[in-house]
């Protein structure tokens, strides 16, 4: 069927609540295009230009597919794909918080949930409600999809930051002990990524790019 004869195709009582959807599903679209503005700290793979949030939570997509084999548990790829997308759109909000700074934790703030909340509320109730729920999800790292997106996130900038001799660890002089802290979690998603990951970290020190002590 033609897109054009789409809501002729719809029952008379369901159009224009299928309209009211439509239309705010459209703004959502349009208010997360503002995502391709967040700038991180880290960069591109052997580049100087920073990553941003977009291109960022496209990457976590593309390492969920490729790496799911190697979750240490069971999971549903589209979940974890869905939290990866959604992750960091909170921060439209909220701003991007460096996971190694010293002044704000990196974890859930509150303005985040408030971020979440009018973001996601865009959307209709029904997919509103699940988003937010899939975000919540993440953010508390329990459940089997939830810690492998996690490890997906903290493994992307890891890979970056060795691709550019040290990257941000050498950029705000972050030791070894900080990195180990932060990266550790990608353990908790999968133990053969974690392997793979120590490894890095400690060839990284071998290779003067990550100093043992602050």
């Amino acid at each position: 069927m033609p897109l054009s004869g789409f809501t002729f195709a719809l029952h008379p009582s369901n159009n224009y609540k299928a309209m009211q959807d439509l239309e705010r599903q459209i703004s959502f679209i349009k208010e997360i295009d503002k995502v391709k503005y967040i700038q991180r700290r880290t960069r591109l793979f052997h580049s100087g230009r920073h990553e941003n949030d977009a291109e960022h939570s496209w990457h976590l997509a593309m390492m969920t597919l490729v790496l799911a084999q190697h979750a240490d548990e069971p999971i549903d790829v589209l979940k974890v794909l869905k939290m990866v997308l959604i992750h960091d759109i909170v921060e439209i909000d909220a701003g991007d918080t460096f996971i190694y700074d010293t002044q704000k934790s990196h974890d859930n703030t509150n303005e985040e949930r408030l971020a979440a909340g009018r973001i996601f509320g865009m959307l209709p109730e029904a997919q509103a409600q699940e988003l937010i729920a899939v975000w919540e999800e993440f953010e508390a790292g329990e459940t089997a999809e939830a810690r492998f997106a996690r490890s997906m996130d903290r493994l992307e900038p890891l890979l970056q930051n060795v691709s550019n001799e040290g990257g941000t660890w050498k950029e705000f002089d972050v030791d070894y002990s900080k990195v180990y802290e932060k990266k550790e979690k990608i353990r908790k998603g999968s133990a053969t990524l974690w392997a793979y990951a120590s490894g890095l970290i400690e060839d990284s020190v071998a290779r003067g790019i990550l100093k043992k002590e602050a």
